[in-house]
Protein backbone atom coordinates (compact mmCIF):
# COMPACT_ATOMS: atom_id res chain seq x y z
CA UNK A 1 0.00 0.00 0.00
CA UNK A 2 3.41 2.46 0.79
CA UNK A 3 4.42 1.70 -2.55
CA UNK A 4 1.45 2.96 -4.63
CA UNK A 5 1.04 5.96 -2.13
CA UNK A 6 4.39 6.79 -2.81
CA UNK A 7 3.65 6.38 -6.78
CA UNK A 8 0.23 8.71 -6.47
CA UNK A 9 2.58 10.94 -4.85
CA UNK A 10 5.42 11.07 -7.16
CA UNK A 11 3.21 11.13 -10.41
CA UNK A 12 1.39 14.19 -8.91
CA UNK A 13 4.68 15.94 -8.81
CA UNK A 14 6.08 14.74 -11.92
CA UNK A 15 2.60 16.12 -13.51
CA UNK A 16 3.98 19.14 -12.85
CA UNK A 17 6.62 18.53 -15.40
CA UNK A 18 4.29 17.12 -18.30
CA UNK A 19 2.01 20.61 -17.99
CA UNK A 20 4.94 22.44 -18.76
CA UNK A 21 5.93 20.62 -21.60
CA UNK A 22 2.37 20.36 -22.96
CA UNK A 23 2.60 24.39 -23.42
CA UNK A 24 5.25 23.97 -25.95
CA UNK A 25 5.40 20.10 -26.87
CA UNK A 26 1.01 20.30 -27.25
CA UNK A 27 -0.03 24.00 -28.05
CA UNK A 28 2.87 25.50 -29.69
CA UNK A 29 4.05 22.39 -31.44
CA UNK A 30 8.07 23.08 -30.13
CA UNK A 31 10.34 20.69 -29.49
CA UNK A 32 11.55 21.77 -26.39
CA UNK A 33 14.62 20.11 -25.05
CA UNK A 34 15.19 22.93 -22.71
CA UNK A 35 13.17 20.80 -20.19
CA UNK A 36 16.14 18.27 -19.34
CA UNK A 37 18.42 21.42 -18.22
CA UNK A 38 15.72 23.59 -16.73
CA UNK A 39 14.25 20.65 -14.24
CA UNK A 40 18.04 19.71 -12.88
CA UNK A 41 18.68 23.80 -13.16
CA UNK A 42 15.21 24.78 -10.50
CA UNK A 43 16.47 21.48 -8.36
CA UNK A 44 19.72 23.18 -7.91
CA UNK A 45 18.94 26.64 -7.43
CA UNK A 46 16.38 25.39 -5.17
CA UNK A 47 18.51 23.32 -2.84
CA UNK A 48 21.31 25.43 -2.84
CA UNK A 49 19.30 28.24 -1.37
CA UNK A 50 17.49 26.36 0.89
CA UNK A 51 21.03 25.15 2.57
CA UNK A 52 21.89 28.74 2.57
CA UNK A 53 18.72 29.63 4.97
CA UNK A 54 16.52 30.80 2.19
CA UNK A 55 12.61 30.55 2.99
CA UNK A 56 11.69 27.07 0.99
CA UNK A 57 8.91 28.65 -0.73
CA UNK A 58 10.92 31.56 -1.70
CA UNK A 59 13.46 28.83 -2.99
CA UNK A 60 10.62 27.35 -5.04
CA UNK A 61 9.79 30.63 -6.18
CA UNK A 62 13.54 31.26 -7.21
CA UNK A 63 13.89 27.97 -9.15
CA UNK A 64 10.60 29.47 -11.50
CA UNK A 65 12.68 32.29 -11.71
CA UNK A 66 15.97 30.37 -13.23
CA UNK A 67 13.27 28.62 -15.37
CA UNK A 68 12.02 31.51 -16.95
CA UNK A 69 15.60 32.75 -17.64
CA UNK A 70 16.34 29.44 -19.79
CA UNK A 71 12.71 29.43 -21.49
CA UNK A 72 13.37 33.07 -22.45
CA UNK A 73 17.06 32.40 -23.66
CA UNK A 74 15.74 29.48 -25.74
CA UNK A 75 12.97 31.67 -27.04
CA UNK A 76 15.52 34.39 -27.91
CA UNK A 77 17.90 31.41 -29.87
CA UNK A 78 14.85 30.63 -31.70
CA UNK A 79 13.10 33.40 -32.98
CA UNK A 80 15.78 36.13 -33.19
CA UNK A 81 18.79 34.12 -33.89
CA UNK A 82 17.32 31.96 -35.87
CA UNK A 83 18.48 28.77 -34.75
CA UNK A 84 15.89 25.18 -35.05
CA UNK A 85 14.20 25.16 -32.45
CA UNK A 86 15.34 21.41 -31.16
CA UNK A 87 19.25 22.72 -31.51
CA UNK A 88 18.07 26.09 -29.39
CA UNK A 89 17.24 24.04 -26.71
CA UNK A 90 19.84 21.53 -26.72
CA UNK A 91 22.58 24.29 -26.36
CA UNK A 92 20.58 26.09 -23.45
CA UNK A 93 20.10 22.24 -21.67
CA UNK A 94 23.95 21.90 -22.23
CA UNK A 95 24.81 25.35 -21.14
CA UNK A 96 22.54 24.38 -18.02
CA UNK A 97 24.82 21.40 -16.85
CA UNK A 98 27.55 23.80 -16.15
CA UNK A 99 26.05 26.29 -14.87
CA UNK A 100 24.09 23.71 -12.42
CA UNK A 101 28.08 22.68 -10.98
CA UNK A 102 28.63 26.42 -10.76
CA UNK A 103 25.28 26.61 -8.21
CA UNK A 104 25.90 23.82 -6.33
CA UNK A 105 29.65 23.41 -6.31
CA UNK A 106 29.58 20.05 -6.68
CA UNK A 107 27.72 17.26 -8.01
CA UNK A 108 24.93 16.72 -5.41
CA UNK A 109 23.70 18.53 -1.93
CA UNK A 110 21.49 16.79 0.60
CA UNK A 111 18.58 18.83 2.05
CA UNK A 112 19.19 16.51 5.86
CA UNK A 113 18.19 18.22 8.77
CA UNK A 114 16.85 21.26 6.55
CA UNK A 115 13.48 22.73 6.48
CA UNK A 116 11.68 22.07 3.27
CA UNK A 117 7.62 22.71 2.15
CA UNK A 118 7.24 18.78 3.44
CA UNK A 119 8.63 18.96 6.48
CA UNK A 120 6.16 21.47 8.12
CA UNK A 121 4.83 20.02 11.50
CA UNK A 122 0.92 19.43 9.65
CA UNK A 123 2.45 17.24 6.43
CA UNK A 124 5.29 15.29 8.99
CA UNK A 125 1.82 14.17 10.89
CA UNK A 126 0.29 12.62 8.13
CA UNK A 127 0.97 8.41 7.61
CA UNK A 128 3.93 8.07 5.36
CA UNK A 129 4.41 9.54 1.64
CA UNK A 130 0.58 11.15 1.97
CA UNK A 131 2.73 14.52 2.27
CA UNK A 132 3.54 14.29 -1.12
CA UNK A 133 0.33 13.43 -2.16
CA UNK A 134 -1.19 16.50 -0.57
CA UNK A 135 1.50 18.80 -1.85
CA UNK A 136 1.25 16.93 -5.48
CA UNK A 137 -2.82 17.64 -5.27
CA UNK A 138 -2.47 21.41 -4.17
CA UNK A 139 -0.01 22.40 -6.40
CA UNK A 140 -1.77 20.67 -9.95
CA UNK A 141 -4.90 21.83 -8.79
CA UNK A 142 -3.17 25.47 -8.70
CA UNK A 143 -1.38 24.90 -11.38
CA UNK A 144 -4.25 23.64 -13.57
CA UNK A 145 -6.62 26.79 -12.59
CA UNK A 146 -4.24 29.50 -13.86
CA UNK A 147 -3.57 27.27 -16.63
CA UNK A 148 -7.10 26.62 -18.25
CA UNK A 149 -8.41 30.53 -16.81
CA UNK A 150 -4.99 32.22 -18.87
CA UNK A 151 -5.20 29.74 -21.94
CA UNK A 152 -9.16 30.66 -22.06
CA UNK A 153 -8.46 35.00 -22.65
CA UNK A 154 -7.12 36.59 -25.45
CA UNK A 155 -3.94 36.13 -25.07
CA UNK A 156 -4.35 32.76 -24.54
CA UNK A 157 -6.40 32.22 -27.72
CA UNK A 158 -3.49 34.22 -29.59
CA UNK A 159 -1.25 31.56 -28.01
CA UNK A 160 -3.04 28.54 -29.14
CA UNK A 161 -3.38 29.93 -32.75
CA UNK A 162 0.55 30.69 -33.27
CA UNK A 163 0.96 26.65 -32.52
CA UNK A 164 -2.01 26.01 -34.71
CA UNK A 165 -0.96 28.11 -37.60
CA UNK A 166 1.62 30.69 -36.99
CA UNK A 167 1.20 32.37 -40.55
CA UNK A 168 -2.52 32.68 -40.16
CA UNK A 169 -2.17 34.38 -36.48
CA UNK A 170 0.71 36.63 -37.74
CA UNK A 171 -1.66 37.53 -40.61
CA UNK A 172 -4.00 38.27 -38.05
CA UNK A 173 -1.51 40.70 -36.37
CA UNK A 174 -0.55 38.45 -33.43
CA UNK A 175 3.10 38.53 -32.63
CA UNK A 176 4.22 35.08 -32.92
CA UNK A 177 7.72 35.22 -31.71
CA UNK A 178 6.34 37.18 -28.77
CA UNK A 179 4.26 33.98 -28.26
CA UNK A 180 6.79 31.48 -28.79
CA UNK A 181 9.22 33.42 -25.88
CA UNK A 182 6.28 33.61 -23.55
CA UNK A 183 5.15 30.36 -24.07
CA UNK A 184 8.66 29.04 -23.89
CA UNK A 185 9.48 31.00 -20.64
CA UNK A 186 6.39 30.09 -18.55
CA UNK A 187 6.64 26.70 -19.37
CA UNK A 188 10.10 26.51 -18.42
CA UNK A 189 9.29 28.26 -14.99
CA UNK A 190 7.07 25.18 -14.62
CA UNK A 191 9.39 22.85 -15.10
CA UNK A 192 11.55 24.46 -13.10
CA UNK A 193 9.19 24.39 -10.02
CA UNK A 194 8.60 20.62 -10.75
CA UNK A 195 12.20 20.14 -9.91
CA UNK A 196 12.18 22.01 -6.82
CA UNK A 197 9.67 20.12 -5.71
CA UNK A 198 11.30 16.81 -6.27
CA UNK A 199 14.45 17.71 -5.37
CA UNK A 200 12.61 18.71 -1.90
CA UNK A 201 10.56 15.62 -2.06
CA UNK A 202 13.73 13.11 -2.79
CA UNK A 203 16.06 15.06 -0.16
CA UNK A 204 18.85 15.45 -2.46
CA UNK A 205 19.86 17.82 -5.89
CA UNK A 206 21.71 15.89 -8.04
CA UNK A 207 23.34 17.25 -11.15
CA UNK A 208 22.49 13.82 -13.67
CA UNK A 209 18.54 14.34 -12.20
CA UNK A 210 17.52 16.03 -15.16
CA UNK A 211 18.47 12.76 -17.62
CA UNK A 212 15.26 11.23 -18.96
CA UNK A 213 12.83 14.12 -17.81
CA UNK A 214 11.67 14.96 -21.31
CA UNK A 215 10.31 10.99 -21.75
CA UNK A 216 8.81 11.25 -18.39
CA UNK A 217 6.85 14.35 -19.13
CA UNK A 218 6.08 12.80 -23.07
CA UNK A 219 4.90 9.75 -21.32
CA UNK A 220 2.52 11.89 -19.01
CA UNK A 221 0.66 13.37 -21.82
CA UNK A 222 0.57 10.31 -24.06
CA UNK A 223 -0.53 8.40 -21.83
CA UNK A 224 -3.48 10.56 -21.23
CA UNK A 225 -4.44 11.27 -24.67
CA UNK A 226 -3.99 7.35 -25.26
CA UNK A 227 -6.67 6.74 -22.53
CA UNK A 228 -8.64 9.25 -22.29
CA UNK A 229 -9.33 10.30 -26.48
CA UNK A 230 -11.03 13.25 -27.56
CA UNK A 231 -10.88 16.04 -24.88
CA UNK A 232 -11.39 19.83 -24.38
CA UNK A 233 -8.36 21.86 -23.39
CA UNK A 234 -9.37 21.72 -19.56
CA UNK A 235 -9.69 18.16 -19.32
CA UNK A 236 -6.60 17.49 -21.50
CA UNK A 237 -4.67 19.18 -18.30
CA UNK A 238 -6.22 16.39 -16.25
CA UNK A 239 -5.43 13.83 -17.96
CA UNK A 240 -1.99 14.78 -18.27
CA UNK A 241 -1.99 14.52 -14.48
CA UNK A 242 -3.40 11.29 -14.63
CA UNK A 243 -1.52 10.07 -17.44
CA UNK A 244 1.90 10.83 -14.91
CA UNK A 245 -0.20 8.74 -12.24
CA UNK A 246 -0.42 6.26 -14.18
CA UNK A 247 2.81 6.20 -15.42
CA UNK A 248 4.29 5.67 -12.15
CA UNK A 249 2.17 2.99 -11.50
CA UNK A 250 3.21 1.39 -14.29
CA UNK A 251 6.72 1.56 -13.34
CA UNK A 252 5.69 0.21 -10.38
CA UNK A 253 4.19 -2.80 -11.57
CA UNK A 254 7.71 -3.59 -13.55
CA UNK A 255 10.22 -3.19 -10.58
CA UNK A 256 7.55 -5.43 -8.75
CA UNK A 257 7.75 -7.90 -11.61
CA UNK A 258 11.82 -8.09 -11.07
CA UNK A 259 13.67 -5.33 -12.83
CA UNK A 260 16.11 -3.41 -11.58
CA UNK A 261 16.16 0.41 -10.71
CA UNK A 262 18.68 0.95 -13.51
CA UNK A 263 16.69 -0.13 -16.36
CA UNK A 264 14.39 2.89 -15.50
CA UNK A 265 14.70 5.20 -18.35
CA UNK A 266 14.55 2.27 -20.89
CA UNK A 267 11.37 0.99 -19.45
CA UNK A 268 10.16 4.61 -19.73
CA UNK A 269 11.34 4.68 -23.45
CA UNK A 270 9.44 1.62 -24.49
CA UNK A 271 6.18 2.37 -22.37
CA UNK A 272 6.18 5.25 -23.77
CA UNK A 273 7.16 3.84 -27.32
CA UNK A 274 3.94 1.25 -26.76
CA UNK A 275 1.51 4.24 -25.94
CA UNK A 276 2.81 6.08 -30.08
CA UNK A 277 2.16 3.48 -31.27
CA UNK A 278 -1.23 2.11 -29.63
CA UNK A 279 -3.34 4.83 -31.67
CA UNK A 280 -1.75 3.47 -35.19
CA UNK A 281 -2.34 -0.59 -34.10
CA UNK A 282 -5.98 0.82 -33.46
CA UNK A 283 -6.15 2.38 -36.74
CA UNK A 284 -4.52 -0.65 -38.51
CA UNK A 285 -6.78 -3.02 -36.81
CA UNK A 286 -9.97 -0.70 -37.69
CA UNK A 287 -9.35 -0.73 -41.86
CA UNK A 288 -8.33 -4.42 -41.41
CA UNK A 289 -11.94 -5.30 -39.78
CA UNK A 290 -13.52 -3.05 -42.54
CA UNK A 291 -12.00 -4.84 -45.42
CA UNK A 292 -12.71 -7.97 -43.76
CA UNK A 293 -16.22 -6.72 -43.20
CA UNK A 294 -16.55 -5.89 -46.62
CA UNK A 295 -15.22 -9.01 -48.68
CA UNK A 296 -17.51 -11.24 -46.33
CA UNK A 297 -20.57 -8.71 -47.33
CA UNK A 298 -19.31 -9.15 -50.74
CA UNK A 299 -19.30 -13.03 -50.93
Amino acid sequence: MNLVVSAIGQGLLWALLGLGLYLTFRILNFADMTVEGTFPLGAATAVTAITHGVNPLLATMMACGVGVVAGLITGLLYTKGKIPSLLAGILVMTAAYSINLRIMGKSNISLLNQKTLFSSKFLSSLPQYFDSVLVGMVVIFIFTIVMIFVLNTDWGQAFIATGDNRQMAKSLGIKTDRMVIMGLMISNGIVGVCGALIAQSNGYADINMGIGTIVIALASIIIGEVLFGELTLPQRLVAVALGSIIYRLLLLVVLQLGFKADDLNLLSSIVLALCMLLPQLEKHLRVKNTIVKGVTRHE
